[in-house]
């Protein structure tokens, strides 16, 4: 398969730059994959295609204001940081050192990438944090001591911006409109968008029907943001993420299936979770670790029976999810229509549910 093989022409103006009033009115658009149909809906008319006995996952994890400008001592130009992933000292072959405050590790993209070679210190909010380059990997990500007082999670929410992606162009008026309403593990360097369209009093309305909601956790990385450079996408690697499902969880998932209910992961995220902690039966096991799984046409799926997704950017390893589980050609006829309809594209567009 050839990365072409998931182009699609959209138009500048359907990306959308900021997110709707009311998180529910987005709109809808419903593909039956097996009927090849699609129907033309309101968000919050999701409800009326849900089933009592189907189980919604959800991925509960939390952004973190990611983002950080510094430049390095006595230098006035501009250091843009993205904190990827949190890494541990014992990956980097870093001995224990004496405590000189506290620090922690992470992956990070860097922008300009020049400034930042190793053994650059990078300094944040007048010195509040610093940054030392330890080195560069293949990809270009830089690994990052950090070293601060206090707590580093109020660090970042006082230095940090939200990350969002490239493509939005406007500053986001209210962080918490990135972030999903149910939303409770700091971790991820983007938000799980699909889940963005839920509200409180819609959650309450689905489990009222006899849904069982489930909550799985996946942290957002470097995947993302990393465009496919391969013309043959199974040269293609994906970047690991961290994930963590609890024993209820578990319990939840296989139970429904059991009882021949449906599993509907809202979100690619929340599906790359349940497909990587299951075995070839399509039983979930609790656990926690990391996974790079790609899913491409091809792929038969363990556990998920629908899903609920964004729509996604041309030739992008999500794009491609989307067409294993509905097929490239009707994935793409559907991306056409909704260009067609001057549907909301991205991450705080519109919404598709495939069953």
């Amino acid at each position: 398969m050839n990365l072409h093989d998931f182009y699609y022409d959209l138009p500048e103006e359907l990306i959308a730059q900021d997110p709707l009033e009311d998180r529910s009115s987005s709109r809808l658009m419903v593909l039956d994959r097996h009927k090849k149909t699609t129907e033309h809906k309101i968000f919050k008319d999701i409800i009326d295609y849900l089933k009592e006995g189907d189980c919604l996952v959800l991925n509960n994890t939390k952004v973190i204001p990611a983002r950080l400008f510094g430049s390095k001592a006595g230098m006035t130009s501009e250091i843009e940081v993205l904190l990827l992933k949190r890494v541990d000292r014992e990956e980097l072959g870093i001995e224990e050192e004496e405590s000189t405050g506290n620090s922690l590790y992470w992956e990070c993209l860097v922008r300009p990438g020049k400034k930042a070679r190793p053994g650059a210190i990078i300094e944040f909010g007048d010195g509040l944090l610093k940054g030392e380059v330890l080195d560069i990997g293949e990809d270009g990500n830089r690994h990052i001591k950090f070293t601060f007082d206090g707590i580093f999670e109020e660090i970042l929410d006082k230095l940090g911006q939200m990350p969002l992606p490239p493509y939005i162009k406007h500053k986001l008026k209210d962080k918490n409109r990135y972030q999903t309403v149910y939303a409770k593990y700091d971790g991820s360097a983007a938000a799980p968008t699909a889940g963005l369209h839920f509200t409180p009093e819609l959650l309450k309305e689905i489990e009222n029907k006899g849904v069982k909601l489930a909550y799985v956790t996946l942290h957002v990385g470097l995947g993302t943001f990393r465009p496919v450079k391969v013309e043959n996408i199974l040269e293609h690697h994906m970047h690991s993420e961290y994930f963590e499902i609890t024993e209820e969880t578990a319990a939840v998932i296989n139970e429904t299936k059991e009882a021949g209910g449906r599993i509907i992961c809202v979100g690619t995220t929340s599906c790359r979770t349940i497909e990587s902690a299951a075995d070839e039966s399509g039983h979930i096991k609790a656990g926690s670790g990391w996974t790079d799984i790609f899913i491409y046409p091809g792929y038969k799926f363990k556990v998920l029976d629908c899903l609920i997704t964004n729509f996604h950017l041309p030739e992008s390893t999500l794009l491609m999810l989307v067409s294993a589980l509905a097929g490239r050609d009707f994935i793409l006829d559907a991306y056409s229509e909704a260009v067609k309809e001057r549907y909301r594209f991205f991450s705080f567009g519109d919404v598709m549910f495939i069953m």
